[in-house]
């Protein structure tokens, strides 16, 4: 069973873990550029070694947590943040600048969603889809969080120094997941109904196979795309016409569409089924990127890309952790999630890197008409998804 405590300390530790290493490039990016006079391909690249990293470890991570748990993995994790960030404040050459992207690449597998998520299925099995949904509540306000104390410090501070506040707010999530119960969870004596309720959509093997494939390209498009606007949506409404304070307010608004969003799914969410609720989600991110075009001619149409793009994503993120629970076995939940979900970190590895060629290249709206044609891909994979096994069995 999980307890509330649980949920809290996960939730705070999530608001905290994403603010300071996911979203510390959207940040501190610029910043790093012209503090070392590095090109922007090389900055942004540390992050995409960190994801391309994160894929090459996840079915690592997946299996530690089925076996030992999420506590002493998040531990590590956070261990592992602190010492990277301290790493990148006293970096003054690409190798190291490098190296502890590296390590922050593995900390984020094992402290991040994934992480949380598995912990989670582990605890409380089929039951873990509220949790799961209750946790991103704090954790999607991680950018509307941490860009502005990261602004804050590095204008009193330096990026530097920024860096070593950072690795104190990791150390500060060692207690929360010390709180995480190292309980496995075991099915109480069940009706013929309930236990036909649980049973995964995906039976067969050929099934699996159509589901895992659906599965990891939602996946795949949709880390590819937070990766991208995580990097890059201040420079891009900066680059369309906003000025510099204002793309940095703005685009923490994402923030607030992802917990409002979420929230509706916590109150609401148990009258959608996943996979409609995944179609949902997707549909809304092409419409998000086709306003933010008009973000240069219109402030309200930089607000609205900002919000909306706030609700896809922030729908998306707990699909991603509830999808399986419906469509494969919840027992193998940490290792068989942590092998689909690999290409997608894979995947969006390259993210920061294609953007910041694109918006090089091409100009700001184009990363937008880039985005707009890879989420309508998402969209499809999606409704796909869900008409293929939708209609398979009841919701559990």
């Amino acid at each position: 069973m999980i307890v509330r405590k649980t949920v809290l300390c996960l939730g705070l530790s999530q608001l905290i873990l994403w603010g300071i290493t996911y979203y510390l490039i959207g940040g501190f990016g610029e910043l790093i550029a012209a503090d070392l006079h590095w090109s922007r391909d090389a900055v942004y690249g540390g992050f995409a070694v960190a994801l391309l990293v994160m894929g090459l470890a996840s079915p690592m991570a997946g299996r530690a947590i089925d076996r030992h748990g999420g506590r002493k993995t998040m531990i590590a994790g956070s261990v592992l943040i602190a010492l990277g960030c301290v790493g990148l404040a006293v970096s003054h050459t690409l190798l190291s600048y490098y190296l502890c992207w590296i390590g922050l690449g593995l900390a984020m597998r094992l402290t991040l969603y994934d992480a949380a998520f598995a912990a989670l299925a582990r605890i409380g099995g089929p039951q873990a889809r509220g949790p799961m949904a209750q946790i991103t509540l704090l954790g999607g306000l991680a950018s509307t969080t941490f860009w502005p104390i990261g602004h804050v410090l590095s204008e009193h501070f330096g990026w530097r120094g920024a860096m070593f506040v950072y690795a104190g707010f990791a150390l500060a999530t060692l207690p929360l997941h010390l709180a995480i119960p190292n309980d496995r969870y075991e099915a109480a004596p069940s009706t013929v109904t309930a236990a036909a309720n649980n049973r995964p959509l995906a039976g067969t093997k050929r099934q699996i196979v159509i589901a895992s494939t659906l599965y990891v390209i939602v996946t795949a498009l949709t880390n590819f795309l937070n990766a991208g606007m995580s990097a890059q949506m201040i420079a891009i409404l900066a680059g369309l016409g906003l000025a510099a304070s204002t793309s940095v307010w703005i685009a923490t608004l994402r923030g607030v569409g992802q917990s409002a969003a979420r929230l509706c799914e916590v109150l609401f969410g148990q009258q959608i089924h996943p996979l409609t609720l995944n179609v949902i989600a997707t549909a809304i991110l092409p419409f998000c990127f086709v306003v933010g075009i008009f973000s240069g001619q219109l402030s309200t149409a930089a607000i609205a890309f900002a919000l909306l793009y706030g609700v896809g994503n922030g729908l998306v993120t707990i699909t991603r952790g509830t999808l399986p629970l419906v469509l494969f076995d919840h027992r193998t939940y940490g290792t068989f999630v942590g092998q689909l979900i690999a290409p997608s970190f894979l995947f969006s590895a390259a993210a920061p890197i294609v953007y910041a060629v694109v918006v090089d290249r091409y100009g700001y709206e184009a990363a937008l008409h880039l985005s707009i044609g890879l989420a309508v891909v998402t969209l499809i994979a999606a409704m796909t998804l869900r008409w293929g096994f939708g209609s398979n069995t009841p919701r559990s």
